[in-house]
């Protein structure tokens, strides 16, 4: 009997940019690592999610990046930033920011898939108020939400936790934020449960 080859679930989009879209060039790459039967998965944090052979994981994703695709792990990681439209253009809307935060956490390991996600202005397309950490930006600043949580009976609007951040200072709060939950979360501990367990205040962002 033929053992099948073990496959990996891989997380892919199209980077940060205006709106969530993929031209025709990345369809066709994916569409060159799926068989007829196989089904993509669209997530609610704007990846696809595909499964592809361990032993050509690291080929596919190389060809991937070729194509302008960026590629993350599934399960126990930071997921890549959930964005707005950024509908009133890259500078106003602060797309570097974005793209310069993503860079820093996506995919970095902790106790359970955490959700970050980012909106260019008040009105909150990015949905960063249901997301276990939010940033909104305000003018030339940034406001920073925690706790969010978008499903179930205990569904909950984030709260605020720091407010007017420049951006070094937005990116330093948010990956410590990320190094007290890897640090001090418990194993498959959800973000929301360690933030009820801690409290907002103990996560020492200042420290």
């Amino acid at each position: 009997m033929v053992q099948k080859e073990k496959k990996v679930k891989l997380a892919v989009n199209g980077g940060i940019s205006f709106g969530a879209k993929l031209n025709a060039k990345q369809l066709v790459v994916i569409a060159e690592h799926l068989y007829a039967d196989d089904e993509l998965e669209l997530t609610t944090f704007q990846q696809l999610y595909i499964e592809v052979p361990e032993s050509k994981l690291e080929l596919v994703k190389e060809k991937f990046k070729e194509a302008g695709l960026s590629c993350y792990p599934v399960g126990g990681f930071v997921k890549s930033l959930r964005t707005c439209n950024f509908c009133k253009g890259e500078e106003e809307e602060g797309m570097p920011v974005a793209k310069e935060l993503n860079r820093r956490i996506a995919g970095k390991t902790v106790p359970f898939t955490l959700k970050v996600a980012y909106t260019g202005c008040p009105i909150g397309c990015g949905e960063p108020m249901l997301s276990d950490i939010g940033i909104m930006k305000m003018k030339d600043h940034y406001n920073l939400y925690v706790g969010g949580k978008a499903k179930g009976k205990d569904a909950e609007v984030g709260s605020l936790l720091m407010d007017n951040l420049t951006p070094e200072e937005l990116y330093d709060t948010v990956e410590k934020i990320i190094a007290v939950y890897s640090q001090m979360g418990k194993k498959r501990e959800t973000f929301y449960k360690f933030l009820k367990r801690i409290g907002k205040i103990n996560l020492q962002v200042n420290s």
